[in-house]
């Protein structure tokens, strides 16, 4: 089953389809392409500002708001929007809404990649028709995209969560990580720049232990307790992953710890809104998807003007956000994690 979304309004139109899928994809995504021709003739065209947002999935609401991100850049910079996608985040679903907008012609494609090999042929033929393709999110292999607009590097990541804790604490006392698994790559490379910044500026912090609930609700609760349990003088905790986070924050929540012990991480507002509001947990951190599509809307933009190539050391201009500059494997960084707080949680659904 295939979906065409528009953004904003809530409403998404279902189109069952089986013997007629491909159809259904061409009449969908044919809204972007109708309205593509008031920008351009065509893939190649650099007056083409017909841009087409590719999500992993359609009706989630991480991607709701940085398409929305998207849309409103296109609009500011005079171009045409549209989104498109799969019901299920498949690398299946997003080729056949590749081959079709490659077939009308469109500016550019920005993907959330579903996988990092499987649609790289699709984007390649697309790319050989004169189609700009930027990744965003996630990323594919690089031969595969002109530009990966990456929503935070790992130092970035790693310092914002001891910053956080470190202002939560008064910069002092035990502390403990709730990660994800023991093998999670992203997880335990955070966790390395988290223990150095911890030795090198906060020498008053002492990080007692490091759990891992292994990306399981339950599990990650039942550390939390046991964190606790163990270390009664423990002061604050840090989980990189949305779910310890979470989990840890409804512990936190109905226990005796709740406002004496600090927590922070890596986490999205839907979850952490009640604990937020409730004082449970002050301020956590993750992009801000918002300003991710609307960055990847100005690299599209740019690539189709031939303002940049991709190559290392080119510029941009993306709107209120300012310049940035195209780095190594063509990976352009938004910047440092967004902070959420009481005061700004409710400007997000995600």
């Amino acid at each position: 089953m295939m979906l065409f979304h528009t953004p904003g309004t809530g409403k998404t139109r279902t189109a069952a389809i089986a013997a007629v899928a491909l159809s259904i994809a061409l009449v969908a995504t044919g809204c972007a392409a109708e309205t593509s021709t008031s920008g351009g003739t065509g893939g190649g065209d650099d007056a083409n500002l017909a841009i087409t947002f590719l999500p992993k999935n359609l009706g989630n609401p991480y991607f709701d708001t940085s398409d929305n991100g998207g849309k409103k850049a296109i609009e500011e910079f005079g171009g045409t929007y549209a989104e498109v996608g799969p019901v299920e985040a498949t690398p299946d679903g997003q080729v056949s809404y590749i081959n079709t907008l490659t077939q009308q012609g469109v500016g550019a494609i920005v993907i959330s990649a579903n996988d990092p090999k499987a649609i790289g042929g699709a984007l390649n033929e697309a790319r050989a028709a004169g189609v700009k393709v930027v990744t965003f999110d996630s990323d594919t292999d690089p031969e595969y995209r002109d530009v990966f607009i990456n929503q935070a590097d790992a130092e970035g990541i790693a310092k914002v969560q001891v910053d956080l804790i470190a202002e939560q604490i008064e910069d002092a006392g035990e502390v403990a990580i709730l990660s994800a698994s023991a093998n999670a790559t992203n997880q335990n490379a955070w966790i390395e720049l988290m223990k150095a910044d911890l030795t090198t500026n906060h020498p008053n912090i002492t990080l007692v232990e490091t759990v891992y609930g292994d990306d399981d609700d339950q599990t990650s609760f039942d550390k939390t307790a046991a964190l606790l349990q163990s270390h009664p003088n423990l002061k604050g905790i840090m989980s990189p992953t949305t779910v310890g986070i979470a989990a840890a924050a409804r512990y936190l929540q109905t226990s005796e710890y709740k406002g004496k012990v600090a927590l922070t991480g890596l986490g999205t507002p839907n979850q952490m809104r009640d604990y937020v509001d409730d004082g449970t947990v002050t301020a956590f951190a993750l992009w801000n998807p918002a300003d991710l599509g609307f960055l990847a809307a100005y690299a599209a933009k740019a690539l189709i003007e031939g303002d940049i190539t991709g190559a290392e050391g080119d510029s941009f201009e993306a709107g209120d956000l300012g310049e940035f500059t195209v780095g190594a494997d063509g990976v352009v960084l938004l910047g440092d994690p967004f902070v959420f707080n009481a005061d700004n949680i409710g400007d997000f659904d995600f």
